[in-house]
């Protein structure tokens, strides 16, 4: 197993991690409607696997920016569906503890307040100033516009929960690292 790059720490990955895969991350939200309806229609996921735990009073969505092609390689059976999910890559879990979107007390830390922490999730968009007016249509709030700052065209939006979403195009945001870093 190689890297693409070497960096100063990198290690060999050893031989027993072949077949690991990075599955997915997990956001904590107040209420899913709000949530799904924002990652679907706004950010384009598909929902993959919703799991329920009565017993514990939560639920856990799945989410990824899944192809047409991809839903339809989808398992119909319920078990076998949520095999696959937990062999994806990249998947995004919203987790819901059941009452919070009731409960006004329910708020949850972004990661960019103090202490910081977790920073932000990421999506790359064909055209950043398209996704942009899209967000402005949809009054959402924007940490930075693609236009703020020296990283241009790069955005922050913030989801239903606050949560920093980056907004980037690929060839420009090499470009960035091209022209303010060192790549």
């Amino acid at each position: 197993m190689s890297h693409c790059e070497q960096v100063d720490g990198i290690q060999q990955p050893d031989k027993e991690t072949e077949g690991y895969v990075f599955n997915h991350m997990m956001l904590r939200i107040k209420d899913p409607k709000r949530s799904l309806d924002f990652y679907s229609k706004v950010m384009g996921m598909r929902m993959v696997k919703k799991l329920d735990f009565p017993s514990m009073k939560f639920s856990l969505y799945f989410l990824g920016n899944l192809t047409d092609e991809e839903v339809k390689s989808a398992p119909t059976d319920n078990y076998e569906r949520t095999i696959w999910t937990f062999r994806q890559k990249g998947l995004l879990e919203l987790t819901h503890n059941w009452g919070a979107e009731n409960d006004d007390s329910v708020k949850f830390h972004d990661g960019n307040a103090e202490p910081k922490g977790f920073g932000h999730i990421c999506f790359s968009v064909p055209d950043v100033y398209a996704a942009c007016k899209r967000f402005e249509k949809y009054n959402m709030e924007f940490v930075k516009k693609a236009d703020d700052g020296s990283m241009k065209p790069l955005a922050f939006v913030k989801d239903p929960d606050g949560y920093w979403i980056e907004i980037i195009e690929a060839k420009a945001t090499a470009n960035i690292a091209k022209e303010l870093g060192k790549i």
